[in-house]
């Protein structure tokens, strides 16, 4: 067998260590694919709250386009049970007349030719006079939306009044608009019974229709914004979580220790790692994306996809790195998941300051961003709050690659752009990356065995000269490595 030495021995060490990944990768297949299709499951999650919050901003035309208005033509005058928090028995409306019976007549009128409802009698109340109805309402509150007061001036001429409860009451988190809701309703049955009683043709068609403004979004709101962070950081810990894992369980079954001995190269062993969970992210964030479109959502859908890609890939990839050096500090497998629940509370925690706008805003220094940049969720959040502004209403563009590197317009306090993160994703990663080899070297193994804090600075250590190993040593790590191989399959 012929000894090899150098980067051919270290080539052959990550070949063997990255078949050997593969093998366990393989072994715990479930585990592999929950890391892999995890994205599908909160995806789907995102899309129900997505839903949700659709349904609960129905009523409002708030965080919509309104280009063309569509009309509401004749609104009935509705049930007193639809008024939030009424009391029952309650009245449609009440009505006072001087004891006009023209008055009386135009009352039945209103409410015989209410549309699509006929109002019955004992749902109306009369008086004589406005001071009575008054009393009324101030000794039975919140059992009549509304009151109609007419004054019969002569044959060819009547004036009124309406009266509501003008204040918005909310129920569930949905607003009730008197006005819009009671007073117009009200109105519109008035005059119309008024017109047609004046003229003496109660045929006489009156078709009122009202429209609003048309109007851009004066709301925005966005689930993958508000919520996505959360979610996308619990699909980047299952990768995290089975790292450590991994990790630490080699430290501790002291096969590690077992290869290192025998000459196993660090670089081959940090390397192999690396590129197997680089390939399993790679394909998390593109199954990522993919079902993000699968879900129709206007974030993945008008925004680019290379952005979006490019983006998961970067912090998940960040993520692991940051996992390479958190296994250092590890000493058991059993206690990987308490770390990475540990850090996924601190992630949301500090995600969720993220999306409120700190740091990144020109409110706080420049040196509270640099600080919280550090940590790989806060930046990611803030990059999907970029692009969650930017698809906002149905009608947003989204952003394209080519504006990456340029604030967007609806940005009004822009101090990072969606470039600017990449570069903290990539940077940070290898800084993760890099002290994980140190405190590797550094930080007692299970013998209590370590190198000198500044073992990177002595030549013997780029040179590998004074530890050059012997030709016997080098069969033995060969056979230790297929030995580990063997035993994984």
């Amino acid at each position: 067998m012929e000894l090899l030495s150098g980067p051919a021995l270290a080539w052959q060490q990550y070949r063997s260590l990255l078949r050997k990944n593969a093998a366990l990768a393989w072994r715990h297949r479930r585990s592999s694919a929950l890391q892999l299709l995890s994205s599908l499951l909160f995806i789907f999650l995102i899309f129900c709250i997505d839903r949700a919050v659709r349904s609960r901003f129905s009523y409002t035309t708030a965080y919509q386009n309104v280009r063309d208005p569509k009309a509401l033509v004749a609104p009935p005058i509705p049930p007193c049970e639809d008024k939030f928090f009424v009391k029952t028995p309650c009245y449609d409306f009440l009505w006072s007349g001087g004891g006009s019976a023209r008055v009386s007549a135009l009352v039945d009128a209103i409410r015989r030719n209410n549309p699509g409802r006929t109002i019955p009698a004992e749902k109306v109340l009369g008086f004589s006079t406005p001071d009575e109805v008054d009393a009324w309402l101030f000794a039975n509150p919140m059992r009549c939306p509304g009151a109609l007061h007419f004054q019969d001036i002569n044959a060819n001429q009547m004036s009124y009044g309406i009266q509501t409860n003008s204040t918005p009451v909310a129920r569930r988190g949905t607003y009730e608009d008197p006005t819009f809701k009671f007073q117009i309703p009200l109105q519109v049955a008035a005059e119309r019974e008024m017109a047609r009683l004046i003229l003496r043709d109660p045929n006489f068609s009156w078709t009122v229709g009202f429209k609003e403004f048309a109007h851009p979004a004066t709301e925005t709101f966005s689930t993958i914004a508000q919520a996505g962070p959360t979610f996308f950081l619990a699909i980047a810990m299952f990768g995290f979580v089975f790292q450590i894992s991994a990790l630490v369980t080699e430290k501790e079954l002291k096969l590690r220790q077992a290869m290192s001995i025998m000459g196993l190269y660090e670089s081959a062993y940090w390397l192999s790692w690396l590129t197997w969970e680089a390939l399993l992210t790679l394909l998390s964030a593109l199954f990522t994306v993919l079902f993000g479109m699968m879900f129709q959502f206007d974030f993945f859908l008008n925004n680019s996809f290379g952005i979006l890609f490019i983006l998961f890939f970067l912090f998940q990839l960040n993520m692991l790195g940051f996992a390479f050096m958190i296994s250092t500090f590890v000493a058991k497998a059993a206690s990987a998941t308490t770390v990475g629940f540990a850090i996924f509370i601190i992630g949301f925690l500090t995600q969720l300051v993220t999306t409120f706008g700190f740091p990144y805003s020109n409110t706080y220094e420049a040196y509270y961003r640099t600080i919280w940049s550090f940590f790989p969720p806060n930046v990611f959040a803030q990059a999907l709050n970029i692009l969650g502004k930017a698809t906002a209403t149905p009608e947003d563009k989204g952003i394209s690659w080519n504006q990456r590197k340029t604030c967007q317009s609806f940005e009004t306090d822009c101090v990072i752009t969606v470039d600017d993160i990449y570069i903290w994703l990539i940077s940070t990663f290898f800084l993760w990356f890099i002290l994980a080899i140190y405190f590797d070297n550094i930080i007692p193994n299970v013998n209590g065995v370590r190198k000198s804090v500044f073992y990177f600075l002595t030549p013997s250590y780029w040179t590998g000269k004074g530890g050059k190993m012997r030709g016997q040593s080098l069969f033995k790590c060969a056979v230790v490595l297929h030995h580990v191989f063997s035993c994984i399959m």
